[in-house]
């Protein structure tokens, strides 16, 4: 099961404006990590994992813990 996708797609869209998948690509290169629209679709779907420095950058252009973003209540 793939916790971190799920958790990205939430965080996207409950974010205030919500995210598109391109925006949170771009918010990710600013902070130097590279993953297209795509790679974001695909995390969100299940179809790629996502690498530990990934979730960590996730995390931050998503303004949520990367606890969260691995299943936790963080």
């Amino acid at each position: 099961m793939n916790i971190v996708g799920e958790r990205v797609k939430q965080a996207r869209l409950h974010h205030k404006p919500s995210l598109t998948q391109d925006q949170l690509s771009g918010r990710l290169a600013k902070i130097g990590v590279a993953i297209d629209r795509a790679g974001i679709s695909k995390i969100e779907i299940g179809a790629r994992c996502v690498l530990d420095y990934e979730v960590k950058a996730l995390a931050k252009a998503l303004v949520v813990s990367s606890e969260w973003l691995l299943g936790g209540k963080g």
